[in-house]
C-alpha cells in the first residue's frame, strides 16, 4: 500500500472565514492530553459536547447500533470513547469501542460514520500508526483519546508525496499539541522538520511523464501538487502560523515562505502548476491576516507566478493549451487580489510620495490580465457590457471591475492636473520638470484603457479624459516611452499627441544603435560606385549586424564620422530613388515622391534591391538622418496593409484617376448608348516601349464594361495596377524594413500618419529660418557682435533656399531640418574661427556640427567664398572629421 490524502469526495468544508474548521480550531486550543487528564479537569472541547447531547447521543446511538451485542457484555471499565478526527478535514467524529476491540474492528466503525472503505483508512495515534490486527489496549488508548485518521488509496503514481505530506502533517499535528515543544525543532525525532519535508517535496517533482505513458511532465507535476493541496497542508500551515505560540507561529511562515520561493525556482513550464496552491494559500492567508506582510508576500508570488503562465500563454499563440486553461481556472478567483492592489495604488497617486512603485504596477497589471483573459474568454459576445449584467458567469467580477475603473481614472485625472501645473507655460517642452515619481502613469493608463473596452461608453471617457489632457500625457510620452515597452495602446490616442510623440514611439521600435566600437558595421565606400558597393555591404549583413554603429568612409579620403554617415546616406538615397533609374518611379504631380516601379523587373536583382532599399531608409530612420525622399500616398497605404481607393492614386498616376474618374461620373445612358467607350475588363500597360495586356477577370477580353458594372472595373483597374503589379516589390522592400525593426512593418506604422513619415523621411518642408538657424549657433574665436559673424548671416539671408541647403549640408551633412526646426538636431551649431590666411575657403567638421571661418577682412570676399561652397561638387565631398 502507499499513502495518500482523501479523494475529492472527502474534501474539508470551510467556516464563514475561508479557513478549516477542524484545523482551525485546533490551532487555537492548546489540547491537554487527554491520557493524562480526566475527565472533569479537561477544559473545554470545541468537538465534544455533553454526552446527552442529541448530536452526541445521534454519534452514540448509531455506533451502539452496530455493537449492540457485543458491548453490552462487556465490562464499564474496558468501554471507550474515541474522537476520531480527520486530518484531511471535515467532522470530529466520536466512535464507541472496548479495549479488546481489534483496529480492525475500530475501522468497521469508523467506515459506518464516514464511509469511507476500510482499505482506505490509516489511523494515527501519537504518532504511531495503528495496525489492524493489534487491539486497542496493545497501544495503552485510553478513554477520551483523540486519533487521527488519514486516507490510504490503493496506488498512486507518487508514492513519495504522499509520504512527505502525511511527515508534514504529522509534524504539524505535534507542534499543536506541544509534542514539538513549543517548537518547530525541538523534542521532535529526527529528521522531523517541515522545512526539510517542504524541500524533499519539491526535490522529487517530476521532470518527465508520470505513469500514464502519454502524460506529460507538466501533467504528471500537477498530479503531483494535488496531492499537497488535497491534504490540506496549506491550511494546516496557515494554521500554524496564527498559533499563539511564537515557535509555531515563526515555523509557520518559515514553510510558507520556503513553498513560495521554492514555487518560483521551478523551470517556467512547472510553475503553472503551483497557481493552485499559491491561490490556496492566498485565500486562507487573506481572510486571517489579510494586511500582514506574509499575505502580500504570496499575493506577489502568486502575481509572479501568472506573470509566468502569461508569457507561455502568449508564446504559445493561438492554440489553447493546459496554460491557457490554468488563467482561466484562476481568472475569476483573483479579483480580490486586483482589488487590494487597486486600492494601494490608489493610495499612493493620492499621496504623491514617491509615486506607485514599478513593482505594484507590475503586479497589478499580471492580476488584471488573466482577470480579463477569462472574462473575454467567457464573455465575449456581451463585451462592452451594458451594466448592470443580469444572470451571467463572473457578474459580481465585471460590476467590481468597472468600479475599479472608475476610481482610477478619477484618481489618474488628478495626476494629470498635477504634471500640468508642474510644466508650467512651457509645456511639452519643458519635460525635464517631469518628476521621475510619475514613471508608472502611462502603465496605469494602459491597464484603465483595457477596462475601458469592457463597458459601454468607457472608452468614450477615456477618450475625452486623455483629450483634455494632451500636454502632460504628450510629456509623458516623451520623457517615459523607452525601447521595449508595449505602448501600442496610446496609437488609439493619435488625436491628443504631437509629432514629437508619435516619432517617439516610432523610434523606439528600432535598435539604439550604440556605438560600440567592437560591433560596428565598417563600410569602404567608392564615391564613383556608390549604389553598387553600398547594396553589397548592407545587403550581405546580417540584421543584427546592423542594429549596432555603422562605420563609414570614402576611399582615398581621411574624413570618418557621423557627418560622413550622413553624407552616404544622402547619396546612397539619390541612387536608389533616381528618375534615370528602375526601382522608383516619380509621382505625376509631385516629384519629390516616388512609388515601386512595375517595370523594375528588367534588373535581374531588383527584387534584392528592394530589400536593400528597405533597409537603407530604415537605417536612415534609425539614425535620424533626413533623407529628403517622400513616398506617395499608395506606396505609403501599401507598406500599412491599407485599401487603396481611387482618390488615393490622383498623385501617383494622374492619367488613370482621371480616366477612371470620368468612367464613373459619366452620365449612364450616355455611357451605355456609347457602348461603354469600348471598353473591356483588361488592362493596358506599357514597359520600356513593349505594350502587354492583362485580363481583369476571367474572359475580360470578351466582357464590356457598362454603367452597371463600371464600378467593378475601376476597382479591379486599380487593383491590378498598383496592388497586384507591385506587391512583390513593396513585400521585399517591407521586408527589408522590418530587418532593422526586428518587429513587423505595421507596428512602426501604425503611430504614423504619412505626414509624420514624411516628416521622418524629409523634415520640415518650410523654407529655412535664417533667424531659428541663428538662434541655435554658438561661437568659438568669433562673439556675436563681431562684424564677420553679421556679415555672415546676411549673405545667409541674400542666398536662395537651396543655397541655404547646401551651406547647412556643407556645415552638417543634413540638407533637411527637422520639423521642428534647428532645434530638433542632436546638438547645436557652431561657428569656430580658422586662425588661417583670411582668404581660405571655410571648413567644417560635420560630425559635431561644426563650421570654421576665416576672419574675412570684407563682406565681398566671405559672399566669394560662401557661394562657391554652394556648389554641389564642393558642399558633397568638402567636410572634415
Amino acid at each position: 500500500m502507499t499513502l495518500s490524502r482523501y479523494s475529492d469526495n472527502h474534501k474539508r468544508k470551510l467556516d464563514d472565514n475561508g479557513v478549516d474548521n477542524n484545523i482551525l480550531h485546533k490551532m487555537k486550543r492548546h489540547e491537554v492530553d487527554a491520557d493524562h487528564t480526566s475527565p472533569s479537569q479537561q477544559p473545554f472541547n470545541p468537538w465534544r459536547s455533553d454526552e446527552n447531547s442529541p448530536q452526541n447521543r445521534s454519534f452514540s446511538d448509531e455506533c451502539s447500533s452496530s455493537s449492540s451485542t457485543e458491548s453490552s457484555t462487556r465490562s464499564e471499565s474496558t468501554r471507550l470513547q474515541l474522537f476520531v478526527r480527520m486530518v484531511s478535514g471535515g467532522k470530529t467524529i466520536v466512535i464507541q469501542a472496548d479495549k479488546k476491540d481489534t483496529v480492525e474492528n475500530l475501522h468497521r466503525r469508523i467506515e459506518v460514520k464516514t464511509k469511507i472503505p476500510v482499505n482506505e483508512q490509516r489511523v494515527i495515534y501519537k504518532g504511531k500508526q495503528l495496525q489492524d490486527e493489534r487491539s486497542l489496549s496493545y497501544y495503552s488508548i485510553a478513554q477520551d483519546s483523540s486519533l487521527h485518521l488519514v486516507g490510504r488509496m490503493r496506488s498512486t503514481d507518487h508514492p513519495v508525496a504522499c509520504r512527505v505530506v502525511d511527515d508534514i502533517m504529522y509534524i504539524v499535528s505535534l507542534m499543536h499539541r506541544g509534542g514539538g515543544g513549543g517548537g518547530e525543532n525541538n523534542n521532535l525525532p529526527r529528521g522531523m522538520s517541515i522545512n526539510e519535508k517542504l524541500s524533499s517535496f519539491f526535490s522529487t517533482i517530476p521532470t518527465e511523464g508520470g505513469g500514464d505513458e502519454e502524460s506529460s511532465y507538466i501533467e504528471s507535476t500537477e498530479k503531483y501538487l494535488t496531492i499537497f493541496t488535497n491534504s490540506s497542508v496549506p491550511a494546516a500551515l496557515v494554521m500554524l502560523y496564527t498559533s499563539p505560540l511564537e515557535a509555531n507561529k515563526s515555523c509557520g511562515e518559515s514553510s510558507i515562505k520556503l513553498f513560495l520561493n521554492s514555487c518560483l525556482a521551478l523551470p517556467e513550464e512547472q510553475q503553472g502548476c503551483c497557481l493552485p496552491v499559491v491561490l490556496e494559500f492566498c485565500r486562507l492567508l487573506r481572510r486571517v491576516c489579510p494586511h500582514n506582510s506574509l499575505y502580500g508576500s504570496c499575493r506577489n508570488t502568486l502575481g509572479s507566478l501568472l506573470e509566468t503562465v502569461q508569457e507561455l500563454v502568449d508564446k504559445s499563440g493561438i492554440e489553447f493549451t493546459s496554460l491557457h486553461y490554468r488563467l482561466l481556472t484562476v481568472g475569476e478567483e483573483i479579483l480580490p487580489c486586483l482589488s487590494e492592489l487597486a486600492d494601494l495604488m490608489e493610495q499612493q497617486l493620492y499621496e504623491d510620495n514617491l509615486g506607485p512603485s514599478l513593482y505594484d504596477v507590475q503586479k497589478f497589471s499580471s492580476f488584471w490580465r488573466p482577470l480579463r483573459y477569462a472574462i473575454d474568454f467567457q464573455l465575449s459576445s456581451l463585451i462592452p457590457f451594458a451594466l448592470p449584467l443580469r444572470s451571467t458567469v463572473l457578474e459580481a467580477e465585471v460590476g467590481r471591475i468597472c468600479q475599479i475603473f472608475g476610481r482610477l481614472l478619477t484618481t489618474m485625472h488628478i495626476c494629470m492636473l498635477r504634471i500640468e501645473s508642474s510644466l508650467g507655460g512651457r509645456g511639452v517642452a519643458n519635460t525635464e520638470a517631469v518628476a521621475l515619481k510619475w514613471g508608472q502613469y502611462l502603465n496605469i493608463l494602459k491597464i484603465v484603457n483595457s477596462m475601458s473596452e469592457l463597458y459601454q461608453g468607457g472608452k468614450e471617457k477615456v477618450v475625452r479624459f486623455i483629450n483634455s489632457r494632451k500636454v502632460p500625457f504628450c510629456a509623458l510620452i516623451l520623457k517615459f516611452v523607452k525601447r521595449g515597452d508595449d505602448h501600442g495602446w496610446i496609437s488609439e490616442y493619435r488625436e491628443a499627441t504631437t509629432f514629437e510623440c508619435r516619432r517617439h514611439l516610432a523610434m523606439m521600435l528600432f535598435p539604439d544603435g550604440k556605438e560600440d566600437y567592437s560591433e560596428m558595421h565598417e563600410m569602404l565606400i567608392d564615391r564613383s560606385q556608390v549604389l553598387k558597393e553600398s547594396y553589397v555591404y548592407i545587403s550581405q549583413a546580417s540584421p543584427a549586424g546592423l542594429h549596432g554603429a555603422l562605420f563609414m568612409e570614402f576611399k582615398n579620403e581621411e574624413a570618418t564620422g557621423p557627418g560622413v554617415l550622413r553624407e552616404w546616406f544622402h547619396l546612397v538615397c539619390q541612387e536608389i530613388f533616381s528618375p534615370g533609374g528602375t526601382l522608383f518611379l516619380r509621382s505625376a504631380d509631385d516629384f519629390r515622391r516616388f512609388s515601386p516601379n512595375p517595370a523594375s523587373k528588367v534588373e535581374p536583382l531588383h527584387l534584392d534591391y528592394f530589400k536593400f532599399a528597405g533597409r537603407v531608409i530604415a537605417l536612415a530612420l534609425m539614425h535620424k538622418v533626413q533623407v529628403g525622399v517622400l513616398f506617395d500616398r499608395v506606396f505609403y497605404l501599401q507598406l500599412t496593409n491599407q485599401k487603396i481607393s481611387l482618390e488615393d492614386i490622383k498623385d501617383t498616376d494622374r492619367v488613370i484617376y482621371n480616366s477612371c474618374k470620368q468612367i464613373l461620373e459619366m452620365d449612364p445612358v450616355f455611357f451605355d448608348s456609347n457602348a461603354g467607350l469600348g471598353l473591356n475588363f483588361v488592362l493596358e500597360t506599357e514597359e520600356l516601349g513593349k505594350r502587354e495586356t492583362k485580363e481583369l477577370i476571367k474572359d475580360g477580353k470578351s466582357t464590356a464594361v457598362d454603367s452597371k458594372n463600371r464600378e467593378e472595373y475601376v476597382k479591379l483597374l486599380i487593383s491590378e495596377r498598383f496592388v497586384t503589379s507591385v506587391s512583390e516589390l513593396v513585400e521585399k522592400f517591407s521586408e527589408g524594413f522590418s530587418d532593422i525593426l526586428s518587429v513587423p512593418i505595421q507596428s512602426f506604422f501604425r503611430h504614423l500618419d504619412q505626414e509624420d513619415f514624411d516628416g521622418m523621411l524629409r523634415g520640415g518642408e518650410n523654407q529655412i529660418s535664417v533667424d531659428d538657424w541663428k538662434a541655435h549657433t554658438e561661437y568659438n574665436g568669433f562673439k556675436e557682435t563681431d562684424r564677420q559673424i553679421d556679415w555672415f548671416w546676411k549673405i545667409l539671408r541674400k542666398m536662395t533656399e537651396e543655397e541655404r541647403r547646401s551651406v547647412l549640408f556643407f556645415w552638417t551633412s543634413n540638407k533637411f531640418i527637422p520639423l521642428e526646426g534647428f532645434r530638433g538636431l542632436s546638438s547645436k551649431l557652431y561657428i569656430y574661427r580658422l586662425h588661417e590666411a583670411n582668404d581660405r575657403l571655410p571648413t567644417s567638421h560635420t560630425c559635431f556640427y561644426r563650421l570654421c571661418l576665416p576672419k574675412y577682412p570684407t563682406m565681398g570676399l566671405m559672399e566669394q567664398r560662401l557661394r562657391f561652397i554652394t556648389q554641389d561638387h564642393v558642399s558633397s565631398s568638402f567636410g572634415k572629421w
